[in-house]
């Protein structure tokens, strides 16, 4: 009687690209399901039956996985903010969804605590790859638009959405608790201003 071998099978080896998607994909359940402190080196190795060396190869330390997750977030808002020019034009509820996209990406998504962590980690230096995306986020909707004064304007507007949905993200549920607010009076703030300051206002450089 012929016995069979029971080794297990020899696992496919995963390019690159592929390993850090994977990563990138675990990293975020993690963020969402155990906060920031959960995105390290060992945890997605855990999850993806990988050593700490092989993620390391990859990413080179813990916290440029975390700003690799931090790029890839910021990418997800820039496509999900296209077309937001001319839908504030044509559209009364365009703000409100614009709005909602930008803070659920810090708040439900994650990309609050996950900038505060990174920062208050001292790695600062590490937000460099998100620069790129940020600006990417502005050449997407200064595309959008004929206007001479478009990208100042632009900056003007992504920089006052990304501070105030990052601020509602980390503290807001605690300055909104003081003040008797309820949860939506940023959203509900930002959603007035967006169309003054996207299609109105003058340019601050």
């Amino acid at each position: 009687m012929t016995m069979r071998s029971s080794a297990p099978a020899k696992r496919r080896k995963r390019p690159g690209p592929e390993v850090r998607e994977e990563a990138l994909t675990v990293a975020r359940r993690l963020l969402l399901e155990r906060g920031p402190h959960a995105v390290t080196l060992a945890n997605v190795g855990d999850e993806l039956g990988m050593t700490h060396a092989n993620i390391l190869y990859h990413f080179g330390s813990a916290a440029g996985l975390q700003m690799a997750l931090m790029e890839s977030m910021i990418k997800d808002l820039t496509v999900a903010l296209d077309h937001v020019v001319e839908s504030v034009r044509t559209d009364a509820s365009a703000p409100r969804t614009i709005v909602d996209r930008v803070f659920d990406a810090f708040a439900i998504g994650g990309a609050g605590p996950l900038a505060a962590w990174i920062i208050l980690s001292g790695n600062v230096e590490h937000l460099e790859p998100v620069r790129d995306a940020v600006r990417s986020l502005v050449e997407v909707i200064v595309a959008q638009t004929s206007d001479p004064d478009a990208s100042v304007r632009v900056r003007n507007i992504v920089l006052l959405m990304a501070v105030t949905a990052f601020g509602d993200a980390v503290i807001g549920p605690h300055i909104r608790d003081m003040l008797g607010e309820n949860d939506g009076a940023m959203r509900d703030l930002a959603t007035r201003i967006l169309p003054y300051f996207l299609l109105h206002a003058p340019a601050v450089p």
